[in-house]
Formats: structure tokens, C-alpha cells, sequence
């Protein structure tokens, strides 16, 4: 096992990563930009080194200054957390070669994978269903307009190295799609550095569901069963939640079982992500595989008792995992709620400040994993999620009722937060009725 690893990322993430490394005896090396300089979590590291100005573009994107950082360290492995560069197979192979473990897949399993396009390519060669849509990469205004009368109105253009919504837009109309699928491209070639993007039949009301995956080097692959991502606001997750309240037993056990497959196939290590899109039959559809571990995963472990970091130190030290699927159980439900700095009055505009008052709810079965405290100042620079509730329940309706109660003990001044609309949804008839779909969100509150 390691020594020593560096924490290539910042905030919430990072710091569960420095407890996972406490509680295993390894010693942990954060980095910090100007903006999170003198931010309590990073005291939680055994080391702290500054990589630059504010802005990511400046520091945690900074795969020269992060090698640096290891290098003074005298880390053993990188850690990239989720976000920033944690899916760039580029960093991966650069921290391999610069004799840096990089906790996480292969660059070459990264590079297949991440890229949505060639992932789709490898999932229909695996028998595994995807949603029909053009054969590749679209490259231009005429051909997205050829392929959208093809499988007919509406239709989703990707960014194929997109995540978290980026370089997403829905087209109902050819107008529609001549405006969209050039925002798309730029925002994809902002976010991304890379404008390439390809099209999806849009499924009516869909619902989100994924599987949570953890393999390691010896060909044990096990999933943590299903997250439900329904409930979101422009590809953005609000609220997600284990099992799924949209699948039966039978189309469970098939999409497990099929994500399983698919990284079984190209010899994938450490956790990742399935994401299906399910229709109203429970025709479910691969989408994309996030190689990485993913902000949700506290879903999974509430679920499972299992601790994902951990494991993904025990791969990449090129250790077997200590237990297999039939080790792996699933016990009552669990929902997360991502508490946002943002006001859902006012279409969800950021919310940065600083924290004056900050009351964490508590009790069984609740979790709050977070970096924020009273007197934290909340960048505009950065994500503007400041923790994720958690609530466990020995079924769903007792999970939803823990969390609405854990939600309204939540007090935060100084800032706008997300809670008022989660106990919203939390409390209606479509949520309590699993009824719900990826734009009900929308819909609902304008």
C-alpha cells in the first residue's frame, strides 16, 4: 500500500480522500489555489502546497504544477478526484510516466471509455442496447440536420468528452438545431478543449439510472447495484437515490448485469460509472461510462457498506479487492440531496459569499459530507456545491421522510441554498409516486 498520495483536487472531495488516507495509515498531500488558501479542510492533510492564482485554468487544471507538487511531496500516487482533470487520460498517462500511480483506470481504458462516442461503439459491440443516433462524431450544421430527419424530432447533441450537462442541447425543430448544435460545439470546446459532438434520439420522459462499478487487476468486477439521477435541472443532479424507484427486479439484474460486461470487456480497473437512460417500459439504454469515482458515491456505500475510496487505493496499489459480488448486499434505501450555493428563486443563480451561520442536520442515518463551515467563504471560481446530505431509511418512504426532516433542521445564512426546492420535490405527489422523469424539474417550477 502507499505511503504517501497527492489529492489532485479541492473541497468536499478532497477532503473525503484525506480521511480515507487517515483511516488507512497513508498520508495525504493536498493542493490549493489562492482562493482556498487558510480553508479548514486542508489541515486535515498531513501536507499543503499552493499551485496557483484563483481560477482552474491557473491551478488545479495545471498538470505541470500538480507533477511538481508530487514530486516535492514525495508522493507515491495522484489522486483525481471527480471533475477537473479526473477523466483526462492525458494526466493519467503523464503521472504514469513521470513514475506517479494514478488512482484510477488506465489512460488507454480512459481514453476508449471517456469518449462518449467510442464508448458507445464498444457497448453496442457487447451486445449492450444504446440509443439510436449517428454512427460518430457530427461534423457539421448539414449533417446534424440529416441525421435529426432521419430518426425524427426530437434528437440530444453531445459533446463526446462532455459530463456534468456541458455541451448537451435538445432540438425540436431544424431552426432549433442550427442554434443548438453550434452552442453546443463552443461550450464542448470551452469546457473541454475538445468541440467534437454526436446525436441521440431524445427519449420522451426518460429516467436516469446508473451503475456503480470497482474492479481490480484480477479480473473481479463487481457493481454496488443502481443510483436513480432523475430528479435534475439541466443535466444537473439535485437529488439521487438506491435502488431506483423506476426499475423492477428483472430489468435490475439485466443492467448490472450488462454494465458488468461492458467493463469486463476491455479490462477496466477502479470505480466507474454506467449511465442508462430507461424509458416508461424499462427499456434501458447505455449512454456513457464516467471513469472515475463520481459525487454520488456516498449512495452507494450508504447502501452497501461499502467504502469506494478505499477500494480505489486497494486497486491501484494493485491489490485485490476484499470481497467479491456475492459479498455484496444491498440493505434498505438511501437519497442524497447536493446542497447547492445557489437560489432556486431565481432560476438557480450562484450564490457565493460567506457563510455566517451554519446549522448540520444529525440523527440516525444521516451523513453530510462536506468542507464548508461557519465563516467559509464560498468561491464564484468554483463548483457551487457545499456538501450532499445523505439519509438512509429501511425503506423508501422512511428515507424520504428522514430527509425531509434532515432538510428542515438545515440552517445557512449568508448564502442562498438548493434546500427549499429539494423539500419541494421531496414532498411531491410525483416524487412520492415515483412518477418522475429527467425534465419534470423544469416542468414543475419555471
Amino acid at each position: 500500500m502507499f505511503q504517501r498520495i497527492l489529492v489532485a483536487n479541492r473541497g468536499e472531495i478532497a477532503l473525503r480522500i484525506f480521511r480515507a488516507c487517515r483511516e488507512m495509515g497513508i498520508e495525504s498531500v493536498a493542493v490549493f489555489s489562492e482562493a482556498d488558501r487558510g480553508a479548514a479542510y486542508l489541515d486535515l492533510a498531513d501536507q499543503k502546497i499552493c499551485i496557483g492564482p484563483p481560477r482552474v485554468g491557473d491551478s488545479y487544471l495545471k498538470i505541470d504544477r500538480l507533477i511538481s507538487a508530487a514530486e516535492v511531496s514525495g508522493a507515491e500516487a495522484i489522486h483525481p478526484g471527480y471533475g477537473l482533470l479526473s477523466e483526462n487520460a492525458h494526466f493519467a498517462e503523464v503521472c504514469r510516466d513521470c513514475g506517479f500511480e494514478f488512482i484510477g483506470p488506465s489512460h488507454e481504458a480512459m481514453a476508449m471509455l471517456g469518449d462518449k462516442n467510442t464508448a458507445r461503439s464498444l457497448a453496442k459491440k457487447a451486445g449492450i442496447p444504446t440509443v439510436p443516433g449517428s454512427d460518430g462524431i457530427v461534423e457539421n450544421v448539414d449533417e446534424a440536420l440529416k441525421i435529426a430527419r432521419e430518426f425524427e424530432y426530437p434528437v440530444l447533441i453531445k459533446a463526446t468528452a462532455g459530463g456534468g450537462g456541458r455541451g448537451m442541447r435538445l432540438a425540436y425543430s431544424d431552426d432549433e438545431l442550427k442554434t443548438v448544435f453550434v452552442e453546443a460545439q463552443q461550450e464542448a470546446k470551452a469546457c473541454f478543449g475538445n468541440g467534437d459532438c454526436y446525436i441521440e434520439k431524445y427519449i420522451e420522459e426518460p429516467r436516469h439510472v446508473e451503475v456503480q462499478l470497482i474492479a481490480d487487476n484480477y479480473g473481479n468486477v463487481c457493481h454496488l447495484f443502481e443510483r436513480d439521477c432523475t430528479m435534475q435541472r439541466r443535466h444537473q443532479k439535485l437529488i439521487e437515490e438506491s435502488p431506483s424507484p423506476h426499475i423492477g427486479p428483472e430489468t435490475r439484474k439485466k443492467m448490472c448485469a450488462a454494465a458488468v460486461k461492458l467493463v469486463s470487456s476491455v479490462g477496466y480497473a477502479n470505480a466507474g460509472t454506467i449511465e442508462f437512460v430507461v424509458d416508461k417500459n424499462e427499456n434501458f439504454y447505455f449512454i456513457e461510462l464516467n471513469a472515475r469515482i463520481q459525487v454520488e458515491h456516498p449512495v452507494s456505500e450508504m447502501l452497501t457498506g461499502i467504502d469506494l475510496i478505499k477500494a480505489q487505493l486497494h486497486v491501484a496499489a494493485n491489490e485485490k479487492l476484499p470481497f467479491t459480488q456475492k459479498d455484496i448486499q444491498a440493505r434498505g434505501h438511501v437519497i442524497e440531496c447536493r446542497i447547492n450555493a445557489e437560489d432556486p428563486n431565481f432560476n438557480f443563480a450562484p450564490s457565493p459569499g460567506k457563510i455566517t451561520a451554519l446549522n448540520i442536520p444529525g440523527g440516525y442515518g444521516v451523513r453530510f459530507d462536506s468542507h464548508v463551515h461557519a465563516g467559509y467563504s464560498v468561491s464564484p471560481y468554483y463548483d457551487s456545491m457545499i456538501g450532499k446530505l445523505i439519509c438512509w431509511g429501511a425503506d423508501r418512504e422512511e428515507c424520504r421522510r428522514r430527509m425531509i426532516r434532515a432538510l428542515s433542521e438545515f440552517r445557512v445564512e449568508g448564502i442562498k441554498v438548493s434546500i427549499s426546492r429539494q423539500l419541494d420535490i421531496l414532498n411531491h405527489p410525483v416524487f412520492i409516486n415515483a412518477q418522475g422523469f429527467t425534465s419534470f424539474i423544469e416542468k414543475t417550477w419555471k
